[in-house]
């Protein structure tokens, strides 16, 4: 026997995604990470990290507050936004 006809779920699990934060997801929840690490939680609703900045990842610790999107990350060399010489370049 399966183990999901030994528990009959009522209705879907809903998951929740959002641009700016974390995805949210009903209750209780096994996580399975890509290294295979299994996180477990019983609560309600849980949030899972997406940004990846969380220093309590798969959990969202809302470290994505912080900081913008792209901000993190450097861009090409050369490429400076401010500094001497860059008030004059259109």
């Amino acid at each position: 026997m399966s183990n999901a006809s030994q528990h009959p779920r009522r209705r879907p699990c809903r998951v929740a995604v959002s641009r700016e934060g974390p995805v949210l997801v009903e209750g209780p929840v096994e996580v399975v990470d890509e290294a295979g690490n299994t996180f477990v939680s019983d609560r309600f609703v849980v949030a899972l990290c997406v940004c990846r900045r969380s220093r309590s990842y798969p959990w969202c610790d809302t470290s994505h507050r912080r900081r913008v999107r792209g901000e993190d990350r450097p861009g090409p060399p050369g490429d400076h936004t401010e500094g001497p010489g860059r008030a004059d370049v259109p």
